[in-house]
């Protein structure tokens, strides 16, 4: 009979020995994806490492190491190991080759591969796992057909598939959990099956497989005159290539039999058809007026796809979008229309808590920036509408003014106006071409600090409008280098249920009465992110979880524990005059009791008042001049920041 001390001792080594294993695992994992040493795993204890979310029982549950820079491949026979993974993101990453067997990985609930540089077939072991709720494998090289195995999965929530190479049919899919699925832009052929999970969905799931079609989808289907098989007809949704595809068969066909005449016929119909879709006008709210013209401006849902904009989501909508502009409506906002947008082409800038944000060129040259929101599509349309006008009327020289917006078949776009100087995020601390930040000189922080109390004032008083997302990547740098948040307003658009993860960063910004996404935001919890990142502008820190595993805090907390030590010290503290005033201000502001934190007038008018006492600053406009910038800009040693 073991004694008790005995029983625990052995409990106790065997539950370390548990625990090895899972964090051999991951160092085992890391030797094959990273290379550049992005993940800075240390410490005995793998579950406070840098994308570890979850441990139960001392065992791996979710990993979610996104953007990391991560490549390699992935090895089957260390993936397997992790036998109580749940959640496994790889998003945003350059990891290549086959997606493994992963047959032992019987407890995976969500997979996310997307965006990598995966090739090979779509991994049938995959179908085998009865608990997989979520495949997203988008933005790779998979080809071959995708099996009819995956209807194996009846709890299958979200699939997408999209920008990559499949080919083949469409699975008959028949699971009732299915909410999410898009299949667009591969290489798919035949019918789409009209099932009763399928027809919940509209053509945007589908768009960009040129030899796909089903009636019920909008995309008609014919008979093809050379192979008498199904295939889709001429529709003004096949997208160009197409278009031009089917034209030249059909002329060919004609020529053959018909004879010239006949083909000077069809040449001219087409023409004039070409003319009659080329002019389009244009019905759109300007300043709460109804422009009316003889056609709407609408699209269908999955006509953005080819130009990166198409969520590729669920149906429910009516099939149409009109974009709709914002604000007071003058020539600048009228400068473009429907089709010049999507006809753009669009650069990835970003992927956030609420979205994609794009970089899109217009035909013209007129350059904006587009928001495409991830889950807007569970609010109601009158809902989403009535707020985005009311954030769309904000007009402040500190908010990057919102244009216009888009609804379509599973499509929220915001579009704005684009900023080329970069965030306030890489002014602090570099990016992977400029290298990393340079310190800032107290004035500068003093003066980004007025400018964005000034902007999220402006937004307060909306009575009950808060931003909801503030952090250092929110705010753009505009002509003369004065700080503008973005994305105010857009978390309302978040499904709090949503499985999507959301960054570390985001996270650590966040009041923690808000950080479960469950209590909406309040003007209370901006204030508390406002003054994370005055901390994280005297401290040139990130608020993220490399913070805690390095000091053992967050950030408000690390900084509250270093101006105690200068207090107890007894000397004379090192963070003093105007630069100890900000501080206060930062502290006060990330108060854990919502009551006690300052309203934004009362942080603004103390901003207001530490920056006039300086000499030689004033606050009139040509403060905001570059000239005025440069001269604050500048490279100081860190010991001229906040001691820490």
């Amino acid at each position: 009979m073991l004694s008790k001390a005995t029983y625990f001792l052995l409990f106790s080594i065997f539950s370390q020995c548990v625990l090895a294993s899972d964090r051999e695992t991951l160092l085992s994992l890391k030797t094959s994806i990273d290379p550049s040493n992005s993940l800075r795993w240390k410490g005995n204890d793998f579950c406070k490492w840098e994308g570890v979310k979850q441990c139960l029982k001392n065992k791996l549950s979710k990993l979610v190491l996104e953007s990391k820079n991560l490549s390699g491949t992935l090895d089957p026979n260390v993936l397997n190991q992790l036998d109580q993974i749940r959640v496994l993101s790889f998003k945003n990453n350059s990891i290549s080759g086959q997606i493994p067997n992963l047959f032992n990985l019987t407890n995976l609930k969500s997979l996310y591969l997307s965006y990598n540089n995966f090739s090979g077939e779509f991994p049938v072991s995959l179908t085998t796992l009865h608990r997989l709720k979520t495949i997203v494998l988008s933005g790779n090289q998979l080809s071959g057909n995708i099996p009819n195995s995956i209807l194996n999965l009846q709890r299958l929530h979200i699939f997408y598939l999209d920008d990559n190479k499949f080919a083949g049919i469409i699975p008959p899919f028949n699971q009732t959990s299915l909410k999410y699925l898009n299949l667009s832009e591969n290489q798919l052929t035949g019918v789409i099956p009209a099932t009763g999970t399928l027809l919940r969905f509209n053509s945007t799931s589908f768009s960009g497989n040129v030899d796909l079609c089903g009636e019920s989808f909008h995309l008609s289907c014919g008979v093809s005159p050379v192979t008498g098989s199904p295939a889709p007809a001429i529709t003004p949704m096949a997208g160009k290539y197409y278009h031009r595809r089917r034209v030249t068969k059909i002329i060919t066909i004609i020529a053959g039999f018909v004879g010239g005449f006949s083909l000077l016929c069809v040449v001219i119909t087409l023409f004039v058809l070409i003319l009659k879709n080329g002019v389009k006008k244009n019905k759109i709210s300007v300043a709460g007026e109804k422009v009316s013209t003889a056609k709407s401006a609408v699209v269908d849902g999955g006509a953005g796809t080819r130009d990166g904009f198409s969520p590729g989501g669920g149906g429910g909508d009516d099939g149409t979008g009109v974009l709709v502009f914002t604000g007071g409506g003058g020539a600048a906002e009228m400068s473009y229309r429907l089709d010049d947008l999507l006809k753009a082409s669009a650069e990835t800038l970003g992927r956030g808590t609420v979205g994609s944000t794009y970089k899109a060129v217009m035909e013209t040259g007129f350059i904006v920036t587009v928001k495409r929101l991830i889950d807007a599509t569970w609010t109601n349309k009158d809902e989403f509408c009535r707020h985005v006008e009311v954030i769309g009327r904000l007009r402040h020289k500190n908010l990057v003014p919102i244009r216009a917006y888009l609804m379509a078949r599973g499509e929220r776009l915001v579009v704005y106006d684009y900023f080329p100087n970069g965030s306030l995020f890489t002014l602090i601390h570099g990016s992977k071409t400029s290298g990393r930040g340079k310190p800032l000189h107290w004035t500068s922080c003093l003066k980004i600090a007025e400018d964005l109390a000034s902007g999220l004032l402006h937004i307060h008083q909306k009575p009950g409008l808060a931003h909801g997302n503030i952090k250092s990547s929110n705010v753009l740098l505009g002509s003369d280098f004065e700080s503008c948040f973005t994305d105010y307003g857009l978390i309302k658009f978040k499904n709090p249920n949503s499985i999507e993860e959301s960054s570390d960063v985001s996270l650590f910004y966040r009041a923690p009465e808000c950080r479960d996404f469950q209590q909406p935001v309040s003007q209370k919890a901006d204030v508390y992110s406002f003054g994370v990142l005055l901390l994280e502008l005297l401290t040139g820190k990130t608020p993220s979880q490399d913070l805690v595993l390095d000091h053992g805090a967050d950030l408000p907390t690390w900084v509250k524990s270093i101006r105690e030590e200068e207090s107890e010290s007894g000397g004379e503290p090192v963070s003093s005059g105007k630069l100890a005033a900000l501080l206060s201000i930062a502290l006060a502001c990330v108060s854990m009791i919502p009551e006690n934190r300052p309203v934004m007038q009362e942080v603004l008018r103390m901003i207001k008042e530490t920056r006039m006492e300086q000499p030689h600053v004033s606050s009139n406009s040509s403060d905001h001049s570059p000239g005025r910038w440069s001269d604050t800009v500048q490279s100081v040693p860190r010991d001229d920041h906040l001691s820490i």
